[in-house]
């Protein structure tokens, strides 16, 4: 059974859906869809004619209502079936209706019309369970509001449609309303909701020079934003084109599956003319040579085996797509199952990728507390840019220090920054450029220390006198370990961990999460270089980076994982994969949807063979009913269709999550 994705009607949101937030889950009516509308109208015409058939009325009576049923059920498939014919391809579903018009040939009215009925409701399930996979990931679309405040030079405001904003466009998004486009903040300071596309469970604050997402909701203060990227190219846009775009490719299964079905349908047709031939040269009845043939033809047809292969990969690729792993084609996903050997980047892999204070260590000839050390040191780096400086005032922050004006503020990159903060002279700064010659040594101790933790020492000086060393370290994930040891399970081998990272950091860093294969100091081109002597060896290496750094690994790869980190391009054109809700937890949990999804490939192509088997050889040994051989042949394709589409549901996603099977 073949078809195409439908664009069908959905259910649009509500205004009142719009201006609250929330986001509908996009769902397509039944009805909206064309194959379901013909299967419905051949079904209702069936049973309107059934009873008069059954009852012995006049054929005038129940002849108009079967021929109606063979039309609307089976003119589409005909259609497209001779379509392909002109192609010089064969297909199944022209079979299909060629053994109902046989049947109906020899006087079996009733079983070619049931045979109609049942291969239309077959393809319609299959056109509904297609469109509700895409439901499943177009619903993101519903997250981008319909209409934009922009405003104009002279200052005035104008509501327009989302989709006509332009980069350099300004627009106002009030409290509570969904942000209309990708772009930077230029005023104002809110909370906005970003859950629908980074993942983080608490509002993120955002201020001036801060990115905001469209479809993310604000808090409740205003802010103005510029527009950085067109409606088509927001990060919702291309998550959809992209989840899209990897439905419409075929896995190697498919392929070859597709591969084998024109010669098979062919052989096909010719095993069907010497059933129908050779019982009638041996003196049987023209009508059971004919029936036993055009049962043949519809038993032996690979109608389930088609359908065997991409209904468990979509349906996977959908379901990871709402979880915030996103695989670009049917190929990726059915590569994730096979993987057997993890390399892992450290900075924004295994670690968050952002900076923070650590440590804190006042030296005693500054007489300073840990508070009044970082409120000094935030004070004087404050009017900074350098991830340093924003790591030590989002610490002062955290802890809610009341910070001083600096004045006199001056950078100097490797050195760091000083400022004129209450009178008095700061420097913060690199310890081997700051700290004078003639240092105490203790204070050289305090910064040995601080290093030899795997920590980034700053010093700080009030007036040319050193007071505190600060420890600055990215923060491993919360979910490392945990991941590590799952990866570990998964693939046989502990991963591997790549960074270009300094040794003792790294193996520090590794011994945390329970790693012992660590590879350090490397060069984007000597991780490159480990990938493909792993693939060498004939293993089936999963890369999981930033998509910065790493990207020659992830191309390099047998399959590519990128830290989306808010849809970055970098991440969303690199990798295979992307995890856009930036959560390491989901790498080992969709390698599981993966291997789950190939599972139930081989359970439905193993339940095709066995009723293709089965069927035939009950019509070619004994005598197969007609109506028989239609019900388990539509029937497996129905059961194949539907054990494929197990992995859109939500206990799907929750048991790879939690290291079962579906």
């Amino acid at each position: 059974m073949t078809s195409t994705l439908t664009t069908a009607a959905t259910t649009p949101a509500s205004p009142g859906e719009r201006a609250t937030g929330a986001a509908p889950r996009r769902r397509t009516r039944i009805l909206a869809l064309p194959e379901a509308r013909w299967a419905l109208a051949a079904l209702v015409l069936f049973l309107i004619a059934l009873p008069p058939y059954l009852l012995g009325a006049p054929a005038w009576l129940w002849g108009p209502l079967f021929a109606a049923v063979y039309v609307t059920g089976g003119w589409e498939p005909g259609w497209e079936g001779c379509k392909a014919l002109k192609d010089r391809t064969l297909d199944v579903d022209l079979l299909m209706v060629v053994a109902a018009l046989g049947a109906a040939a020899i006087g079996q009215v009733l079983d070619g019309a049931l045979l109609i009925v049942i291969f239309a409701t077959s393809g319609a399930l299959e056109a509904v369970a297609t469109a509700r996979t895409a439901d499943s990931v177009r619903g993101l679309l519903d997250l981008a509001p319909a209409t934009a405040t922009r405003l104009l030079p002279d200052g005035s405001e104008e509501t327009v449609p989302a989709e006509e904003l332009t980069v350099g466009d300004t627009v106002l998004v009030r409290p509570g309303e969904r942000v209309g486009a990708d772009g930077r903040v230029l005023s104002g300071e809110s909370e906005v909701d970003q859950a629908t596309i980074t993942g983080e469970p608490l509002p993120a604050t955002k201020r001036a020079g801060d990115e905001v997402f469209a479809g993310t909701v604000n808090g409740t203060g205003a802010l103005t934003v510029r527009v950085e990227r067109d409606s088509s190219e927001t990060v919702i846009a291309r998550i959809v084109r992209m989840v899209e775009e990897a439905s419409e490719t075929k896995a190697p299964t498919q392929l070859f599956i597709e591969k084998i079905e024109q010669r098979y349908s062919i052989g096909m047709v010719i095993a069907t003319l010497a059933v129908f031939a050779v019982p009638l040269a041996l003196g049987d009845e023209l009508r059971s040579a004919l029936l036993r043939a055009m049962t043949f033809m519809i038993v032996a047809s690979p109608c389930a085996v088609v359908l065997s292969t991409m209904p468990p990969l979509l349906s996977a690729i959908a379901n990871a797509g709402r979880h915030g792993v996103l695989a670009k084609s049917a190929v990726v996903m059915e590569r994730l199952g096979r993987v057997d050997t993890v390399a892992l980047d450290k900075t924004g892999t295994l670690t968050e990728g952002t900076p923070r204070v650590v440590d804190l260590r006042p030296l005693p000839d500054g007489g300073l507390t840990d508070d009044e050390l970082l409120a000094l040191a935030a004070a004087a780096e404050r009017p900074s840019e350098h991830p340093l400086a924003r790591a030590v005032v989002d610490a002062a922050r955290e802890r809610r220090l009341p910070l001083a004006e600096a004045t006199d503020f001056a950078s100097v990159p490797g050195r760091g920054v000083s400022a004129g903060v209450d009178g008095h002279t700061v420097r913060v700064g690199s310890p081997a450029r700051l700290l004078p010659a003639d240092a105490d040594p203790a204070h050289r101790e305090v910064v040995r220390e601080v290093e030899d933790a795997g920590h980034t020492a700053v010093v700080v000086l009030r007036d040319g006198v050193p007071v505190g060393v600060l420890g600055i370290a990215d923060r491993l994930r919360p979910d490392a370990t945990a991941t590590v040891a799952a990866l570990t399970e998964l693939t046989g081998r502990p991963p591997v961990l790549l960074t270009g990272d300094n040794e003792r950091a790294a193996r520090r860093l590794a011994a945390e999460v329970g790693i012992t294969d660590v590879r350090a100091g490397l060069l984007p081109q000597d991780k490159v270089a480990a990938v493909r002597a792993w693939e060498r060896e004939g293993r089936n290496v999963l890369v999981v980076g930033d998509g910065v750094n790493d990207a020659p690994a992830l191309a390099a790869a047998h399959t590519g994982v990128a830290m989306g980190k808010a849809g970055s391009d970098l991440a969303l054109e690199t990798a295979d994969a992307v995890v856009v809700r930036d959560e390491l937890a989901t790498v080992p949990a969709v390698v599981r949807l993966s291997r789950t999804a190939r599972r139930l490939v081989v359970q439905n192509l193993v339940v095709a063979g066995v009723f293709i088997a089965v069927l035939v050889a009950w019509d070619l040994i004994g005598t197969l009913p007609l109506p028989l051989g239609v019900a388990g042949h539509e029937g497996s394709t129905v059961v194949v269709g539907l054990n494929g589409l197990r992995l859109l549901r939500e206990t799907a996603w929750k048991n790879a999550a939690a290291g079962g099977t579906e």
